[in-house]
């Protein structure tokens, strides 16, 4: 789901339910916007990741490169996780 399909789901979703109270709405804001910052943080680092593969290609070496890729794999894997938990709370909540 892209971004702006989430964002339209979740304000849809939100509008229909009206027994939420605002601190339910705020705290899943919060979480949202934790998530898109975590989000935009993993493509700089993915930004960066280029970077090291061109150093590489031109022959450099970037040691413990294999460990960070994996921690950034794994970093990636776990917001995923946590934008599918989000969202499937509230498709819960909507149905």
């Amino acid at each position: 789901m892209s971004v702006a399909a989430f964002l339209a789901y979740s304000a849809l979703a939100a509008a229909r339910d009206q027994t939420r109270t605002a601190e339910a709405i705020a705290t899943d804001r919060d979480v949202l916007t934790a998530l898109f910052g975590v989000r935009r943080q993993l493509g700089w680092a993915g930004s960066n990741v280029n970077q090291v593969a061109r150093a590489l290609n031109a022959g450099a070496d970037v040691p413990h490169f294999a460990e960070v890729l994996g921690d950034l794999r794994r970093a990636a894997h776990a917001v995923q996780q946590a934008a599918d938990r989000v969202a499937d709370r509230r498709q819960d909540g909507a149905a």
